[in-house]
């Protein structure tokens, strides 16, 4: 004890103490209120920080991506709607197949984008799936449907009513009944829905496809592959941004 605390009376040498007491206490809990901070403000910030790295990330994948995969040019002799190939600035192909249960999800998203969009060609190439029945049948009905120069009212006829003959065993007789609908000749159009120059053409749009076609549908914009879009924004979107790089 040194001369100071010698010369306190008693209750000065206790209140003393327990100033000590509490200076320490106070001291003690301002170390763990600090500390308390110190973490708070560290998983904030971590927080934060990954937050704003998620939402880059989500920000740079939102739209439909490139990937880097070409395709064979379209040409003139081929299924086209839209302004014609010489007078496009983007030009969209589409490898697709008739009783897909995806492609005709993207059907209407797909014929808005041709309406919407001056200066776009749309390329409809067939991708008929082994696992479909009726998905080679199906494209020789808009085929034959082409020779009389009405495939896309053939094409818009099947994915319209695609329930109702996807899964049917005399789904040919659909297609004839489809064939009357728009006014087409018959006789003509049985002829060439069998026809070898109709089944070469789909075989021909299929072997183009090789190795970069996994599924259906699968578009290339500008003879690039795309990512599929998950809705009509985001295609408009990666059309508009294939229209700008040119």
């Amino acid at each position: 004890m040194d001369s100071t605390d010698q010369n306190l009376t008693k209750k000065q040498r206790r209140e003393l103490r327990r100033q000590e007491k509490l200076v320490g206490r106070n001291s003690a809990e301002s170390k763990k209120r600090f500390s308390t901070i110190m973490l708070w403000s560290f998983i904030t910030i971590f927080v934060g920080g990954t937050i704003a790295i998620m939402v880059g990330l989500a920000s740079k994948n939102s739209g439909a991506q490139f990937v880097a995969s070409n395709v064979k040019a379209a040409e003139d002799n081929e299924q086209i709607k839209g302004a014609p190939l010489k007078d496009a600035k983007i030009v969209i192909i589409e490898y697709s197949d008739f009783q897909c249960p995806a492609c005709r999800s993207y059907y209407p998203m797909v014929k808005k984008l041709i309406q919407d969009i001056p200066n776009v060609s749309l390329v409809y190439r067939h991708f008929p799936l082994p696992q479909h029945a009726n998905a080679r049948t199906s494209a020789q009905a808009s085929e034959a449907a082409g020779q009389q120069g009405k495939f896309w009212e053939m094409h818009d006829m099947l994915f319209d009513n695609q329930q109702n003959w996807a899964e049917s065993r005399t789904s040919k007789e659909a297609f004839l009944g489809y064939a009357l609908a728009l006014g087409l000749d018959i006789e003509k159009f049985k002829i060439d829905y069998d026809s070898s120059e109709t089944k070469t053409k789909i075989e021909k749009d299929y072997q183009s496809g090789g190795r970069d076609i996994n599924g259906t549908p699968t578009f290339f914009v500008n003879d690039k592959k795309i990512q599929n879009p998950r809705n009509y924004d985001e295609f408009r979107s990666i059309i508009e941004q294939a229209g700008r790089a040119i």
